[in-house]
């Protein structure tokens, strides 16, 4: 078992030192509660997808956002303060980029819109079905990459 996770250990230092990500006590109860949580978000964003396509949307994102945080909290890291889906982001594709960069990268564009639709100004694009048809196989793929870490990355 490794004993010190070393990707991205400058970029977690430096969100540390910024304030933007804290050292708690490591916690995988917690890790598995929100994944069990996003799992029924994906659930719940499917049914809604066709009448609801915002809160879908909302609901897929909600399940990506705890999924990476389920990875972060497993390693007694949280972030806080404004900005803290950008820090949980930003802390997860440090550590997993690569090799998972792909599937972290789409969580920014998932970030990206559910603020546009949360906080829409004239002309900006918010989730629509095609979206929400986008965001549930993201989701699911970043509840599965967070599965399959927690047991294999040690506490910060």
């Amino acid at each position: 078992m490794l004993t010190r996770w070393e990707n991205g250990r400058a970029e977690i230092d430096r969100l540390i030192a910024q304030g933007r990500l804290s050292k708690v006590a490591a916690n995988r109860d917690l890790a598995d509660s929100y994944l069990q949580a996003a799992r029924s978000h994906v659930l719940s964003a499917t049914v809604l997808s066709g009448s609801d396509p915002e809160g879908a949307f909302q609901l897929a994102y909600d399940a990506a956002r705890k999924a990476l945080a389920a990875i972060l909290v497993n390693q007694g890291l949280r972030a806080g303060g404004q900005g803290a889906h950008l820090t949980i982001y930003e802390a997860v594709r440090a550590q997993l980029d690569p090799p998972k960069g792909k599937e972290i990268r789409l969580f920014d564009w998932m970030r990206r819109l559910r603020n546009s639709t949360e906080y829409p100004d004239t002309g900006d694009k918010t989730a629509d079905v095609d979206d929400v048809s986008d965001a549930i196989p993201v989701a699911r793929s970043l509840i599965e990459l967070a599965e399959g870490v927690l047991d294999v990355m040690p506490v910060y």
